[in-house]
């Protein structure tokens, strides 16, 4: 294995033409190694240093790209490269980059490819982004049930060079129904004269073609498969998801969820890559909203004036109060999400969060409340008479027990709000639910002081 190349001693090797050491690269590095270190390349000499491999090979280290070089090599002189590379390309890495162009650029591509590829190219293009269908390869494993062992292993011997993965073996009927599926392992320990729709197992776990791409993966992960196929509404075998583009879809759908969370949803390109401009127009579009938002905070303390003007130590409280229902309600939203994430949690459990988060409402509310007693109690020396200060400090306990209950509850239900209105749930997130949270704060401090002081 060679020692990992600079880009500058790659391009000099490009330049003097070295085909020895450029071959033996191209053979011995790992794909993703090679387009690590390709990355500062030109266009050009990237396409020179993939002519110093077979095209299967070739095809590797081009699904290692980004898919913004990707796209940009296969314009100009590319676009007839490209013909070759895409029929060598596993089928889900290929649709991704098809769906990353233009759609003229996509249409010049895909007749220069053989008949059988371009009908999969748009069979895979026909899904709808984010189904299981617009993940899946269509490369995968097959055996009917009648064969035996021995004549099984001769299949997938046949097979395997054309598969992305051959662990997982699908077991057909002659429509094409998923009957059953066994591992690699069993076919290989199983008598030569056993049948398979002996050693199969019958309980196939799948997928639907036109299922949540998110459903997929947390299946996958959840029976720790390495692959899980997908069919069509009449159980009959159309793709598989491997574990790697699962690895993706997580990725994407952790990435799409921390964007929306900061209101950025819908930026794909990388940071110091997105133009200046997008990036401060969809970061100053939340901020705004949320400032606007905030303001409201100014007209509910500017509603309780002759409250403060009476008993001036109820404002230096507000900061603590506003911070409570601020950091209780991104807290359990942040819980909350993470766990519809995962699965654990859905819009049909939401009385249970309701249940759940009032008791632990209650029990955070009371810890802070009893903390805040204290501090009101020596905050308010010399400020109040020796009555008031107690009344004053069990004023800012309720009130920071109140709060913290109300954004505990505000932040655990709103994900399932959005979620059941059809919203993605990362957008009531941290900075969302603080000022939300800030504002009626704000109304329940000043109402509950008030109330209870008669002031």
């Amino acid at each position: 294995m060679l020692n990992p190349l600079l880009l500058p001693e790659l391009k000099e090797l490009l330049l003097e033409n070295d085909e020895a050491t450029l071959s033996e690269i191209m053979e011995e590095m790992h794909p993703a190694s090679i387009a690590e270190f390709s990355e500062g390349l030109s266009i050009e000499d990237t396409w020179r240093l993939l002519d110093y491999a077979p095209i299967d090979r070739q095809a590797e280290v081009f699904s290692f790209f980004t898919l913004s070089k990707q796209a940009e090599m296969v314009s100009g002189i590319g676009r007839e490269r490209m013909s070759r590379l895409l029929e060598v390309m596993p089928p889900d890495d290929r649709v991704d980059l098809l769906k990353s162009l233009d759609q003229e650029v996509v249409e010049s591509l895909v007749p220069l490819v053989t008949k059988a590829e371009r009908q999969d190219i748009r069979l895979l293009l026909s899904y709808p982004e984010g189904s299981a269908g617009s993940v899946m390869t269509t490369e995968y494993a097959t055996v009917p049930a009648e064969a035996t062992a021995e004549e099984a292993v001769s299949m997938i011997r046949r097979q395997a060079p054309s598969r992305e993965t051959i662990y997982y073996i699908y077991v057909l009927d002659e429509a094409r129904h998923l009957i059953g599926f066994l591992s690699l392992r069993d076919l290989i320990v199983a008598r030569s004269s056993e049948k398979v729709g002996d050693i199969m197992q019958r309980d196939v776990v799948s997928v639907r073609v036109d299922e949540d791409r998110e459903e997929a993966a947390l299946q996958l992960a959840r029976f720790d498969f390495l692959a899980i196929p997908v069919v069509d509404d009449q159980n009959r075998l159309v793709g598989i998801i491997t574990h790697d583009d699962v690895l993706d879809v997580m990725q994407e759908e952790a990435t799409e969820d921390a964007l929306h969370m900061g209101g950025l949803g819908g930026m794909e390109e990388n940071y110091l890559e997105a133009p200046f401009a997008t990036v401060w127009r969809r970061r100053a579009g939340w901020l705004a909203l949320l400032f606007i938002a905030s303001m409201l905070t100014t007209t509910a303390l500017a509603k309780y004036e002759g409250t403060i003007k009476t008993i001036f130590v109820l404002s230096l409280f507000v900061p603590l109060v506003i911070s409570v229902g601020g950091n209780s309600g991104s807290q359990a939203a942040t819980l909350i999400i993470r766990a519809m994430a995962l699965g654990n949690v859905g819009v049909k459990d939401f009385f249970r969060v309701l249940r759940h988060e009032i008791m632990m409402g209650v029990a955070l509310g009371a810890t802070l409340g009893a903390i805040a007693f204290f501090r009101g109690v020596l905050v308010s020396a010399g400020l109040l008479e020796n009555t008031d200060r107690w009344l004053f400090a069990l004023v800012i306990a309720q009130t920071v027990a109140a709060i913290c209950l109300w954004g505990t509850l505000v932040g655990s239900l709103l994900p399932l709000a959005f979620k059941r209105l059809g919203f993605d749930p990362g957008y009531a997130s941290g900075p969302f639910v603080a000022t939300f949270v800030d504002v009626t704060g704000i109304v329940i401090y000043f109402s509950i002081a008030k109330f209870c002081l008669s002031a």
